[in-house]
């Protein structure tokens, strides 16, 4: 595998996991790994996603940073899945884009955000969509901030 593969599966960890890390903390709790992992299109063993929780989380504390992390989901990326993942994630993103205008709204994000994570409250939604649309135009491209 060559670096830009490396660099491309990072870029798509770093973005699934500051999606999650919605308090912007450094953290996410790992009972949201297998949500990431879902929205990334990964397929994963259950029993194999929760030993490499363990043995990432060794305090118990139920969250980790993102090296560790990084640890778990870089298991289950096989080694052209990068580019499919990149792929599956514009597809995801082309749904919700109906008109085929390349971006979709805040508001949309915000629909999407609390389908994958329903504990989310209004005023986290909206510090994410504030940190994502910095210019303030009420859209998002997928080559944004971002997915």
């Amino acid at each position: 595998m060559n670096n830009s593969d490396d660099e491309q599966k990072m870029a798509i960890i770093r973005k699934a996991f500051q999606m999650f890390d919605t308090g912007k903390t450094g953290f996410i709790e790992t009972v949201k790994i297998a949500t990431i992992l879902n929205t990334m299109g990964q397929l994963f063993d259950e029993g194999e996603l929760n030993n490499l929780i363990r043995k990432n989380d060794p305090e118990h504390s139920g969250k980790v940073n993102f090296d560790r992390f990084c640890d778990i989901a870089i298991h289950f990326l096989e080694e052209d899945d990068a580019e499919s993942t990149q792929q599956e994630l514009k597809e995801a993103f082309r749904l919700y884009d109906k008109e085929g205008n390349g971006y979709i709204t805040t508001g949309t994000l915000k629909e999407i955000l609390r389908a994958l994570d329903d504990k989310l409250t209004g005023r986290e939604l909206d510090g994410i969509i504030a940190e994502i649309d910095t210019d303030g135009s009420g859209t998002v491209d997928f080559d944004g901030k971002c997915l």
